[in-house]
């Protein structure tokens, strides 16, 4: 009989992967009674729930105007520092790639400051550059061009390991430079690569921004803030659909703008 007319099966677990399965069972309820996941808990809030929702509507316009300019600050935040990351992220990318860095000892370096970068959270970021620069949103800038080095770091380096290597190739064959091998066959062939990357960066910085004015990195976070802290719900039903109106044009224009440049 042939076999591939079969239909599919689960393959028997190995006593190996059997163990492990077991392990990681056992860790997830655990890590359930660390966390007081409760259902009940959920059932019992939904009331409070309905009562808070009751007073966010109908939402608040009384501080419409400085809602608006602090939305269009968090919307500049997220725009100039996703910029300023992607151009440094084109460098710091080459670095980090085998076959474009100059030595081992600068790959290695360029590819644990893009691992430093990504894995410290922004608002770690945010709460650091408050401290350097002071309270405002060029904290917020900041934080979010170095959360979007970590991100396009890695994402620009990867795809510039995979092009095709035949160009470059080439290039170095006539005598051609490291520097114009790059700008001439590197980039243009993983240009559709960093054009979709950059546009899902500014659609995170879009927002993480938000959440940076909890820290006092500027934008609306801190309008939230003081909303909520002051009981103000109805005004805070109107940021919050304002963020939500901010991010869902993003996202929209990015997958346009994708959709007919890649």
């Amino acid at each position: 009989m042939d076999h591939r007319l079969l239909p599919l099966r689960f393959t028997r677990m190995s006593p190996l992967g059997f163990a492990g399965s077991v392990l990681f069972l056992a860790f997830f309820i655990a890590a359930l009674r660390g966390t007081h996941f409760s259902l009940g808990e959920i059932v019992r809030g939904a009331p409070y729930m309905g009562e808070l929702v009751a007073e966010m509507f109908p939402p608040s316009l009384a501080r419409l105007g400085p809602v608006l300019w602090s939305l269009l600050e968090t919307f500049q935040m997220a725009l100039v520092g996703t910029v300023f990351g992607v151009v440094l992220s084109l460098f710091l990318g080459v670095l980090a790639t085998r076959s474009l860095t100059p030595n081992v000892a600068i790959y290695q370096a360029a590819r644990t400051l893009i691992a430093l970068f990504r894995t410290v959270p922004d608002l770690i970021w945010a709460l650091i550059f408050v401290v350097l620069v002071g309270l405002g949103p060029f904290a917020g800038t900041l934080a979010i061009m170095v959360d979007t080095v970590g991100f396009c770091g890695r994402f620009f380096a990867e795809a510039m390991e995979e092009v095709d290597k035949g160009p470059q190739e080439a290039l170095s064959a006539i005598g051609a430079s490291r520097l114009g091998t790059i700008c001439c066959s590197v980039f243009p062939a993983a240009l559709p690569s960093f054009i979709g990357t950059a546009l899902f960066s500014l659609e995170k910085a879009t927002r993480s921004s938000v959440v940076l004015g909890l820290v006092g990195a500027g934008g609306i976070g801190i309008e939230l803030k003081v909303s909520m802290d002051m009981f103000m719900y109805s005004q805070a039903s109107t940021i919050i659909i304002l963020v939500f109106a901010l991010v869902l044009l993003v996202e929209r224009f990015s997958s346009h703008l994708r959709q007919r440049v890649i």
